[in-house]
């Protein structure tokens, strides 16, 4: 059986020594995690122009971590210090990805700046900086919470899960028709649902991809998502 085609938009990066020039790039660990699950993963490249075209080919979209997203696509008048990576092609890009996936019902998994690309393409916005490592989420392992009888529930098999976070910002207002279906216990939104959305469509503020080698829960998100795209074929 063929695999279904699964989308990863590919991130801009800066140093990338083993090729010599910059590069774009995805993390190997959600490349794998997706290839255990039975999809045939497809970096995509960057790029203005029709995005709705180009995502009609493919039977599933990821949409993974990165850099932050400029403020001004929230609506911020200013910018905070710890702001980083911002990239105006990788935003529009991103922004465009996430309404067309859910236009179009194409399953869809968004992974950390994943999740607040959809949060902010839906109107919502960001709190820009969570402040210090007291509060921030960066190299952390951390227990979430899960909504009962949710999409997210069902992928992890549990109400409860061992979250691996690398993130300063996090969901501030909710974007349109979004409910949240996991925080962790700091009351940080972890997980986002468009309930009615035409296809399959999960949000999670964390990476499943650092611990899905070994935690089936997290490898249930891959699993269903590219489930979700053999039944969309």
């Amino acid at each position: 059986m063929t695999r279904p085609l699964i989308a990863v938009p590919a991130r801009f990066s800066a140093t990338t020594s083993a090729l010599r020039y910059a590069a774009e790039v995805n993390a190997r660990a959600l490349i794998e995690a997706v290839w255990r699950a039975g999809g045939e993963p497809a970096g995509i490249h960057p790029a203005a122009g029709d995005v709705a075209g180009r995502l009609t080919r493919f039977d599933g979209i990821l949409l993974p971590g990165g850099g932050d997203l400029a403020p001004h696509r929230y609506g911020a008048a200013d910018t905070h210090a710890a702001v980083y990576d911002v990239d105006d092609l990788q935003d529009t890009f991103d922004l465009e990805v996430a309404r067309c996936a859910l236009d179009l019902g194409i399953p869809l998994l968004a992974i950390c700046r994943g999740l607040q690309t959809v949060n902010v393409a839906l109107g919502g916005t960001l709190e820009q900086d969570m402040g210090g490592p007291e509060r921030e989420h960066r190299h952390l392992v951390h227990p979430v919470a899960v909504e009962r009888g949710t999409l997210l529930e069902r992928a992890l098999g549990a109400e409860k899960a061992e979250a691996s976070c690398y993130h300063h910002q996090r969901v501030d207002r909710l974007g349109s028709g979004l409910t949240i279906t996991a925080r962790a216990a700091d009351g940080t939104v972890e997980g986002l649902e468009l309930p009615g959305a035409q296809g399959w469509f999960t949000a999670v503020q964390w990476h499943p991809e650092d611990t899905a080698d070994r935690d089936p829960a997290q490898q249930g998100l891959f699993d269903t998502l590219v489930g979700a795209a053999r039944e969309r074929r």
